[in-house]
């Protein structure tokens, strides 16, 4: 469904030597796959998810999707950010619904309302559904920012840190809910992540990269049922093998 070939990204300076965060990435994504990106600050994870995402063109190499070289970002790619991107004069509502304004006439308001309402509930927000981004906390409008990409049920689902502002019983708690969810309806997922017990619990392949530049030092199956465990000796298994890749 998904391939990278040959990527390689450099940013240029006025007046200051070219610096290259990617070198020469190359990978594929199968139909509904999961796969975690992980890595340190400043290994080009993010870089390299705004790349697939069509935001950013990479200095060589390409994106193909579906047979198709990616020229621009599409509604069938949703992407989740770290900074929530929300729009701060709407409410929480209002923004889960954004996504659903060039269809209203194709969807009727009663199915938006059922749908928004539902995915409101799911991510712990019921009672909030006026409140603007600037009357709720980080934690929630990450929530916010997870439910306006799922309420469209995207074909490809590009995540950057999602869970990265919650406390840990919200996290675990919607990152539990978050996996039934996928499962359900199908997306394939690429998430950002430097969380490697996170990581090992969502994916089906973790790609690690390793920095100066953003490179792919080893790629590891996550050969785990899908009701995951991390007090289990399989998942501690892989975590030391995926933390031994780490640290090469």
């Amino acid at each position: 469904m998904i391939q990278v070939d040959s990527v390689s990204m450099s940013f240029h300076v006025h007046g200051r030597k070219p610096l290259k965060v990617l070198d020469d990435i190359n990978f594929s994504v199968a139909e509904k796959e999961f796969i975690c990106i992980l890595g340190t600050s400043g290994c080009g994870k993010t870089t390299l998810l705004n790349i697939l995402g069509g935001f950013v063109k990479p200095t060589t190499g390409q994106v193909i999707i579906d047979g198709q070289p990616l020229e621009r970002p599409s509604p069938r790619y949703m992407s989740i950010f770290q900074d929530y991107k929300l729009l701060p004069w709407r409410s929480v509502r209002k923004n889960i619904e954004l996504g659903f304004e060039s269809k209203k006439p194709k969807v009727p308001q009663a199915e938006i309302d059922r749908i928004v309402n539902e995915q409101i509930q799911s991510v712990g927000l019921t009672g909030f559904e006026d409140y603007r981004p600037s009357e709720i906390s980080g934690g929630m409008k990450q929530r916010v920012a997870i439910a306006r990409a799922l309420v469209m049920e995207p074909v490809i689902l590009y995540m950057d840190e999602p869970f990265g502002a919650l406390d840990a019983l919200t996290r675990d708690e919607l990152r539990n809910k978050f996996r039934v969810f996928l499962k359900k309806t199908g997306q394939t997922v690429i998430m950002v992540t430097h969380n490697l017990n996170e990581a090992i619990y969502f994916a089906d392949r973790i790609i690690i990269m390793k920095s100066q530049p953003g490179r792919i030092a080893s790629i590891v199956d996550v050969d785990l049922p899908d009701k995951r465990d991390v007090y289990t000796s399989t998942f501690h298994k892989i975590r030391d093998e995926v933390f031994a890749c780490l640290n090469k």
